[in-house]
């Protein structure tokens, strides 16, 4: 399934000249940060491309325990003013794929995601970096995702079956804006999307059975 995900991914990235790439659900437990995870790995590991996966869910960060690296030392010590941008930058065990972890959990992050700080950093790892992928935190809980739009090429949003109500998924592409969002990704239960499906998402790629871990 990932190396699919990968391919479409690279696709568009490459056709529509993107680099600052955001995965993100309407709600949480829909498989966003194994999906970002292993997308950011898989990536990395043609060679092709140097890719930076940056932890943005800093209420719940969880990429370093996907990376089993530690968790100290990331993006909110850095918005916090207590570690320079050089000391959060890591290389990971896959080649070329570096990371920048959550750090310490915040309570209220999203006045420092909309600040001049978060925006410069993301400016200087466009130029550093093929492709920048970001772990957002779910869409509709809280504004986070909403926040930094302005500052995403484009958006993948997770769809588990059972789990998330249609209505709230069709609101968080609201909240972001259909030109923000390239894919979507059908996680869980195997079956032909419906009507409904087709109405909405018809344009979006779709990849289905994304089985994992939901964060």
């Amino acid at each position: 399934m990932i190396k699919g995900l990968r391919a479409k991914v690279e696709y568009k990235m490459d056709t529509l000249n993107l680099r600052v790439l955001a995965v993100s659900s309407s709600v949480a437990g829909e498989g966003k940060t194994l999906t970002a995870t292993h997308l950011a790995a898989n990536m990395a590991s043609t060679g092709r491309k140097k890719v930076l996966l940056i932890d943005l869910d800093l209420r719940k960060p969880s990429v370093a325990g996907e990376l089993g690296m530690a968790a100290d030392s990331g993006m909110s010590e850095f918005l916090s003013g207590s570690v320079p941008k050089e000391k959060i930058i890591r290389n990971s065990v896959v080649p070329g794929l570096s990371v920048i972890v959550g750090g310490k959990t915040i309570p209220s992050p999203a006045d420092m995601l909309a600040g001049e700080k978060f925006r410069f950093l993301l400016r200087e790892m466009r130029e550093q970096f093929d492709v920048v992928i970001l772990d957002t935190p779910p869409i509709l809980p809280v504004p986070d995702a909403v926040t930094i739009s302005e500052q995403v090429d484009a958006f993948i949003l997770l769809f588990r079956f059972n789990h998330t109500p249609h209505h709230l998924f069709r609101q968080a592409i609201d909240d972001l804006g259909e030109g923000k969002i390239v894919g979507v990704v059908l996680n869980g239960e195997e079956k032909k999307p419906d009507k409904y499906y087709h109405k909405y998402y018809g344009k979006y790629y779709q990849v289905a059975h994304a089985e994992g871990k939901r964060s």
